[in-house]
């Protein structure tokens, strides 16, 4: 089954404080999982930056809200238990907790709206109920992380089509550069001269594999319109044979048929393919050609501060 949002997370997460007892977090992250029936695959499923798996984020979350709501509380980091407002809640027997639900606490609404009044949280409530946020099932991570990555896409879109109107020779050194932020090719200089002009719009030659040159990579750049097919790569294939190498990159600001990668798994050479979309990926993550607008700090309680000897 698909992983639960945080929000269908609320109630089962009181549920299994109903004992009384403190727990830590993971425990209820553990129960959660099985009660889910999700698979180990989805158990491990990360958030877009990597950091974090889904799920975990999300009980977290619950967890979060459930306190701020007064339901349960913590007296040390990373346990919590249920407040006696928690039992009345399960008392109710509710169908589901929701951030609507939520809503009706007092504690809460200065949670979600701390430089409001009390009716200007009210009014927030209404207009919540109103346009349906009560649906809303990403947790703020997530919707950070998305927000991120929708970002990176328009970045990646904007650099490709920029790309695509530089001059062959512009091209040939920003591949050049990604390579060498990236590990190869030694120093900027040594790259430059391993790769030689090929006049088609893009660069062929060899690149050093380490700063050491104990191998080499031989590259081949289209900047093309079209879509590379699979002969084009046959001849790629071919010139690595003629020239005894091993492994290749075949980098082009479009993008590869399947019959072109369908190829590159049945032959011997380790030929590496590079479409548009990847390649501005790449400049975004290994900051070139780009620069920072601007910078998100998320800070957390530093344990080892609160560590007395």
């Amino acid at each position: 089954m698909a992983i639960p949002d945080y929000q269908k997370l609320m109630l089962p997460l009181l549920k299994f404080f109903e004992d009384e007892s403190e727990h830590h977090i993971r425990e209820a992250n553990e129960v959660l999982a099985d009660d889910f029936q999700l698979t180990e695959e989805e158990r491990a499923q990360l958030l877009p930056s990597g950091k974090q798996r889904i799920f975990n984020n999300r009980v977290n979350w619950a967890n979060t809200y459930l306190k701020k709501a007064g339901l349960l509380e913590s007296k040390r980091r990373g346990y919590s238990n249920i407040t006696e407002r928690g039992q009345d809640i399960l008392k109710q027997n509710p169908q589901m907790i929701t951030r609507n639900f939520l809503m009706q606490f007092e504690s809460f609404t200065e949670f979600q709206q701390p430089s409001s009044s009390r009716q200007e949280a009210k009014n927030e409530r209404n207009r919540s109920s109103t346009l349906g946020n009560d649906n809303q099932s990403q947790t703020p991570y997530e919707l950070m992380d998305q927000t991120n990555q929708i970002l990176k896409d328009d970045l990646a879109e904007q650099l490709l089509k920029t790309i695509k109107e530089c001059s062959p020779e512009f091209f040939e050194g920003l591949v050049v550069q990604l390579l060498v932020k990236m590990g190869y090719g030694g120093s900027l200089k040594d790259a430059g001269q391993a790769v030689g002009k090929s006049g088609d719009g893009g660069i062929d030659g060899i690149i050093k594999e380490d700063q050491l040159g104990l191998d080499v990579i031989y590259l081949q750049a289209k900047r093309w319109e079209a879509v590379i097919g699979r002969p084009e790569i046959q001849k790629f294939a071919g010139a690595l044979q003629g020239r005894r190498a091993k492994k290749g990159v075949f980098i082009t600001t479009s993008s590869f048929t399947s019959e072109a990668k369908e190829y590159v798994n049945f032959i011997d050479n380790n030929i590496i393919l590079l479409n548009g979309q990847e390649l501005s990926h790449l400049m975004i993550d290994y900051n070139l050609g780009v620069s920072t607008k601007e910078t998100i700090k998320i800070k957390e309680i530093d344990s080892d501060y609160f560590m007395e000897d």
